[in-house]
């Protein structure tokens, strides 16, 4: 969708559906997220995306304004900070006017046997994702409610949810976590016209995941057959997802006339997690000095990204 919207998108959605939509996306600067948010403003919304890499997130607005025209606005923050939220959303709701939809999307994984997670890495993942969505979902809800205004989040988990993950377990244990809060607030919050949903995506390879998820090839590896599939248990679809195929299903669920939907995770695997577990079950092939030059790899990414942050 680089050079504007895309033929799928254009037969899904008719032009201007968010025309009057504001919708945050954590993690809008790259990835899944950076993708997510260039479907809404295609398709008319305000969007504004946040980050710990205010230069990114800048890079980015202007090459999707350049696409498409319209706002996008940036927001230098760490979301594992609940006052940085907090002052985040004040400033949204006060400089531009209340959000109509939030995307929690920001994330932090990587393969790892849990014998050598350290409590600083379970924390890194889990501030991140458990603490973070939770905090950037309290600061618009609670604004939703007292301004009796209606909204509706989404929150990017896995298929892993259901049936866990080894060798990634921070980050099953913290989008498990996500799933509750879903199911939980989508009842509490009914009354107050306030929707939540999730999306379960199966593969869809970004540049920054893939470093920490598939670092030097382990999926290839891992995998038997020669089949990078096979290291997530197969894929009866026999490819990896397209960004546009998220793309659709976020706008789907944050579309208005989706009002009686919430309280839903809704998989796009390509029918992996049907078929197979969809999870990293596969990487118990690995031997625990390939694990070693897996850490280091995942380190010296680690290194180069925290270099370029500003908050």
């Amino acid at each position: 969708m680089a050079d504007g919207k895309s033929k799928n998108m254009a037969t899904m959605f008719r032009d201007g559906l968010f025309d009057d939509a504001r919708i945050l996306v954590t993690g809008g600067g790259t990835g899944l997220g950076r993708v997510m948010a260039e479907a809404y403003l295609a398709l008319g919304a305000e969007i504004h995306i946040c980050g710990r890499r205010k230069g990114v997130l800048d890079e980015t607005a202007e090459a999707l304004m350049k696409a498409h025209g319209g706002k996008v606005v940036t927001h230098g923050v760490d979301i594992r900070v609940a006052a940085a939220v907090e002052e985040m959303v004040e400033e949204i709701w006060r400089g531009s006017g209340p959000l109509t939809g939030l995307v929690n999307n920001a994330a932090g994984n990587f393969i790892s046997p849990t014998k050598m997670l350290s409590p600083k890495g379970f924390d890194a993942i889990a501030g991140i994702v458990f603490h973070g969505s939770f905090y950037v979902t309290l600061a618009c809800g609670k604004r939703w409610i007292g301004d009796g205004l209606a909204g509706s989040v989404i929150s990017i988990l896995t298929t892993w949810v259901w049936n866990g993950s080894p060798f990634t377990v921070p980050s099953a244990m913290s989008k498990a976590g996500l799933h509750i809060m879903t199911k939980s607030l989508s009842a509490e919050w009914a009354p107050y016209r306030i929707r939540l949903n999730a999306i379960a995506p199966g593969p869809f390879p970004t540049e920054g995941a893939w470093a920490r998820l598939n670092p030097g090839g382990a999926m290839e590896a891992a995998a038997s057959g020669g089949s990078e599939a096979s290291a997530y248990g197969g894929n009866p679809w026999g490819r990896q997802g397209e960004m546009v195929e998220l793309a659709n299903l976020a706008c789907f669920l944050m579309a208005p006339g989706c009002d009686y939907m919430t309280g839903q995770c809704v998989a796009i695997d390509g029918g992996a997690y049907v078929s197979s577990g969809g999870n990293f079950s596969g990487l118990s092939r690995i031997d625990d000095e390939m694990w070693v030059r897996i850490r280091d790899q995942i380190r010296s990414v680690n290194e180069k990204d925290k270099a370029s942050r500003t908050v």
